[in-house]
């Protein structure tokens, strides 16, 4: 009777225990922002072709400083840990644009001063308009290898541990580069409007023909899990009427198969519009 006893309290204890392992335990958002910047400088920003794009593009960056130094402004300088970066790939050849760059690289801890978190503003209001104006002048648009990027930098470059780690993509939502354009089977690294075309991609059915063809883009990496990614300025063409929705399914397709649990998809707008967005998103 008294092996009985001790036998009910143990087997209890071991239920419970199982129980305990079997739930997750929940993640905490860190506090601190690790936000990064990677920017096409493909010659969708030529002021002949789309006038106001590139205007739209320096807006969008500034909200995303505004939303960053909100935060830095928010916490004590003794919590701060907190970093932004710009990136380009491939790295522009103009050395201009690589100096101008490295200044859109800052980094707060309990060190920093208040003039450097004031700074912040000033310097993402002033150099990326320079930087933009630079390779509008030299008409070298250098493009973005977005896909490269993926599978080459991204987790390096963008993933921080113990920090909230964003990366915002600004582009027009088509990826493609010269160096990385092939395909696996019918999945691809890149995705265009005549690609969209020769693909039939151009009417209600364009879901049935990405599962049926299985089409997509090919998983550059994996294991994102700790990513959040904001993709900007999406610019699909008007003449085909299905076209946002396809890019729209090949990147939210492409984050998922890379375990991106939450990203967002925003096309070209005023800039009006996208701001208290963008800042919503950051805020969290």
């Amino acid at each position: 009777m008294k092996a009985k006893l001790l036998i009910l309290p143990l087997l209890a204890l071991l239920v419970t225990s199982f129980k305990a392992a079997k739930e997750p335990v929940p993640q905490k958002t860190s506090n601190n922002l690790n936000i990064s910047l990677l920017l096409d400088l493909s010659d969708r920003i030529d002021p002949n072709k789309y006038p106001d794009l590139y205007q739209r593009d320096l807006q969008y960056i500034k909200f995303v400083q505004k939303a960053f130094t909100n935060h830095i402004k928010g916490k004590k300088i003794i919590q701060l840990n907190d970093q932004m970066q710009v990136f380009f790939d491939p790295a522009p050849q103009n050395p201009t644009i690589n100096a101008l760059s490295q200044q859109l690289k800052v980094n707060f801890n309990k060190q920093s001063s208040k003039n450097e978190i004031n700074n912040v503003e000033k310097t993402f209001s002033e150099i990326p308009a320079k930087i933009y104006q630079s390779a509008i002048k030299d008409k070298t648009f250098i493009g973005s290898d977005i896909w490269r990027f993926f599978k080459n930098n991204v987790k390096d470059y963008c993933v921080k541990d113990n920090h909230r780690n964003i990366l915002v993509i600004i582009t027009d939502g088509y990826m493609y580069h010269q160096n990385s354009k092939f395909t696996e089977k019918n999945k691809s690294s890149y995705i265009t409007p005549s690609f969209i075309q020769a693909k039939k991609l151009t009417n209600s059915n364009y879901k049935d023909l990405i599962e049926k063809n299985r089409l997509g883009f090919i998983p550059a990496t994996d294991n994102l899990q700790d990513l959040e990614i904001i993709v900007l300025g999406i610019n699909p063409s008007k003449k085909n009427p299905y076209e946002n929705d396809v890019i729209n399914q090949y990147w939210s397709d492409w984050f998922k198969t890379m375990s991106v649990r939450k990203f967002y998809l925003k096309n070209t707008d005023l800039a009006t519009n996208l701001e208290p967005v963008i800042l919503k998103i950051i805020s969290g």
